[in-house]
This record gives C-alpha cells, structure tokens and sequence, in this order.
C-alpha cells in the first residue's frame, strides 16, 4: 500500500486498495488511521480533486460510509 501525503490541516496521508475499494486516512490530530469500506474508485478520485480534502472528508466520507478504526500506522 501506497501513502500519498496530504496538504491538509485535518489529513496528513491517504492510502487507496482499488480492489477492494478501501480508502485509509491518517488524521493529523493523534495520527489516528481510519479505513473506510466500500469507496469506489470514483469517489476516492473525486477525494483526490477535491480544493479541500478536510471539507470533502465531512460532508462526503464522515458519517456516510462504514469504517474501523487501525492501529496507529506510520505514513511513508
């Protein structure tokens, strides 16, 4: 798996399995990682373009889909 850093003041990394459509954030605060299930390519491509991927992650991921909370994982 793949990090991608973030510019972002709520995400530092983003991590994407296409084929099981999981998307893993890595969040700035305590550097909790998430994994959210059932993402689809298109929406983690919409993620990508997002101008904010914070402001994208509440009103498109935050609350909509199913996820686990990880261990604490180090982005590369």
């Amino acid at each position: 798996m793949t990090w991608i850093p973030l510019d972002s003041k709520m995400l530092t990394a983003v991590a994407y399995e296409a084929d099981q459509q999981i998307l893993y954030l890595r969040f700035r605060t305590g550097g909790d990682v998430y994994r959210y299930l059932e993402f689809s390519p298109s929406q983690y491509q919409a993620f990508l373009d997002a101008d904010s991927q914070g402001r994208f992650f509440l009103a498109h991921i935050r609350d909509c889909f199913r996820y686990e909370r990880m261990a604490k994982l180090r982005a590369a």
